[in-house]
């Protein structure tokens, strides 16, 4: 059976992950993380891609972006892989893949899924076991919505402007969101519409959005939406 066509539409949030194949290590030293936020840097200026988050695991790396275009992402992604594994295979003295094929990504709805999402991502060390904090990892965007640092490849979202009037109390009020996490149930509808890539949204949304394109945007009608916890709010068992 023919792999569906990927779902391109400018002007929307994607969530992407890139695994390495077999589970495979894609990062081995600081310079092999430095080198693809590099290249993701380069190639999204170049493609008209704003990155709003982005965090490097060992073994596979995820991102949250808006392409300007319809062709952006998939063709920054194709410049970024293939410079990467050049670079990766010279390093390591090997050939061969690197990745697990194709990326996998889904276009999500701003209002409903966009910070989630971002908390997610942010959250990704912690769930695995490499953190205790988000703050304590240096692989990831978390840092600069926090103040620590300036990432010069982050771009932030307009709606991160809604969470407060100053970058002071945005801040604050990020942190605070991502410490009040995301319920297993948002975590496994992130993961699941991004590995399947079908869109994530509300029924009203998914159903405007299948008329801006042919492609199939959903394998069904979307259940219940979700939102990202309030601080402090008790987690399902």
């Amino acid at each position: 059976m023919a792999r569906q066509p990927r779902l391109t539409l400018p002007g929307y949030p994607y969530h992407v992950i890139q695994r390495g194949n077999n589970k495979q290590a894609i990062f081995t030293t600081t310079a092999d993380y430095q080198r693809l936020l590099d290249l993701l840097e380069e190639n999204a200026k170049k493609f008209d891609v704003a990155v709003h988050a982005y965090v490097l695991m060992s073994n596979h790396f995820h991102l949250l972006a808006t392409p300007k275009t319809a062709d952006g992402l998939p063709k920054m992604m194709q410049a970024v892989g293939r410079s990467y594994v050049r670079y990766f295979n010279d390093a390591q003295k090997r050939s061969g893949t690197l990745w697990e094929g194709r990326y996998k990504s889904t276009l999500i709805q701003t209002d409903r899924y966009l910070l989630a999402c971002m908390a997610y991502i942010d959250l990704n060390p912690v769930r695995a076991g490499l953190v205790v904090q988000p703050q304590d990892y240096p692989w990831s965007s978390y840092l600069h919505y926090l103040g620590v640092r300036v990432d010069r490849l982050i771009t932030p979202h307009a709606l991160l402007w809604e969470l407060g009037n100053t970058p002071f109390a945005r801040e604050a009020a990020y942190a605070e969101l991502v410490q009040g996490g995301i319920s297993p149930v948002q975590q496994a509808a992130i993961t699941q519409a991004t590995l399947s890539g079908w869109a994530l949204g509300e029924a009203d949304f998914v159903a405007d959005l299948q008329k801006s394109t042919e492609r199939r945007v959903a394998k069904a009608a979307p259940g219940r939406p979700f939102s990202v916890n309030k601080p402090n709010q008790k987690q399902p068992e």
